[in-house]
């Protein structure tokens, strides 16, 4: 890890840990904790990290905004800074400038197509559009005639049906009828609707990487406070039994995130490799969620499921991440397809690559 990383790492770690605290947001009778977070947030630069300076960014490497997304996962945050990286780096594709505000992007389901009409417009529906009513804008992007663009548009301007994923956070279905976006530009050549499911599903397997950390500091702490029949329940065998397994569910999803991130941080393209790692990832990371989740609650008996413990804020939203940009069937479904094609003699090559 480079100088740089430490410093992009260390300032996120600051800000969570000082406007972030779990607690204190579970406590919270209000969402006013979020204007704060999210003005020291774009202070430090953090949600336009992947944003040139040229194009009104931070200029920071991938390796950082790496770094910061799988720090939000473990503090389990509900603001749109992972959708606003995502979007400035989308936007950055295509040269066009960032705003400052929340973003998120478009679509952000592999099924959903926007269409980018002869006149200029844009037309489709996107389902699952994380913080769509809360951000200012859209990047979108969408197929034309001559292959795919990329535009940005104000949310205003778009329908919102407002809807929840499984932490009660933000996930709408956002239609364009014939919206006309505040610019648009060319995608570079080969840069297509997997490219972004596969960056959007690169950024989700880290945070859900970053959960699972915290979903075993917590359980380990509560197992060695929690008294059962005179002694504390980690003495137990099965409970250690447990929190083996969640240990190595998170330590796998790490691995896994981290393996893809790396792999897209020293590519240039989106190419069989990085497909293999961003799908292996989010697969990986999806099954964690599952049973890292399962595991925890079990540790913790009743108590996890209460609305008064800041459990659900990470076992929830390592589930509900899961479905974006692609669960863990599509992109099961999609390596297969795309090992199959490659032919038997290509899998161990590609795989001993890696």
């Amino acid at each position: 890890m480079t100088e740089s990383d430490n410093i992009v790492a260390e300032t996120a770690e600051r800000i969570f840990a000082d406007l972030a605290d779990a607690q204190t947001i579970n406590h919270s009778k209000d969402t006013s904790w979020k204007a704060p977070l999210w003005r020291a947030l774009s202070e430090a630069g953090l949600p336009l990290s992947w944003v040139s300076e040229e194009n009104d960014g931070s200029g920071a490497s991938m390796a950082d905004g790496f770094s910061v997304l799988n720090i939000a996962g473990r503090c389990g945050i509900a603001v749109p800074l992972a959708e606003t990286m995502l979007a400035g780096w989308l936007l950055s594709q295509a040269g066009i400038a960032s705003p400052a505000d929340a973003m998120t992007v478009a679509p952000a389901h592999p099924r959903d197509h926007i269409k980018l009409n002869a006149d200029g417009t844009l037309s489709g529906r996107a389902r699952s559009v994380p913080f769509a009513r809360d951000a200012k804008h859209i990047a979108v992007l969408a197929a034309s005639a001559n292959g795919f663009s990329i535009a940005l548009v104000d949310t205003t301007q778009g329908r919102i049906a407002p809807g929840f994923n499984l932490a009660n956070d933000a996930s709408d279905t956002v239609s364009f009828d014939n919206v006309r976006p505040i610019a648009v530009k060319p995608a570079p050549q080969g840069f297509d609707e997997t490219s972004l499911m596969l960056m959007g599903g690169v950024a989700r397997s880290l945070q859900i990487a970053g959960s699972l950390e915290s979903m075993l500091d917590i359980s380990v702490r509560y197992a060695n406070e929690r008294v059962a029949f005179e002694k504390k329940i980690a003495k137990f065998q099965a409970i250690q039994h447990n929190l083996a397994k969640l240990a190595g569910e998170a330590a796998a999803a790490l691995a896994a995130a981290s393996s893809a991130a790396d792999a897209v941080a020293n590519s240039s393209a989106f190419d069989d490799a990085i497909f293999l790692e961003a799908a292996a990832a989010k697969i990986r990371c999806a099954e964690a969620a599952e049973k890292g989740a399962a595991i925890a609650h079990q540790v913790h008996g009743a108590i996890g499921f209460t609305s008064e413990h800041i459990l659900h804020r990470y076992t929830l939203r390592a589930l509900a991440w899961r479905d974006d940009f692609g669960n863990e069937s599509h992109w099961a479904v999609e390596l297969g397809k795309r090992v199959a094609a490659r032919g038997a003699d290509e899998l161990w090559p590609l795989v001993a690559s890696r």
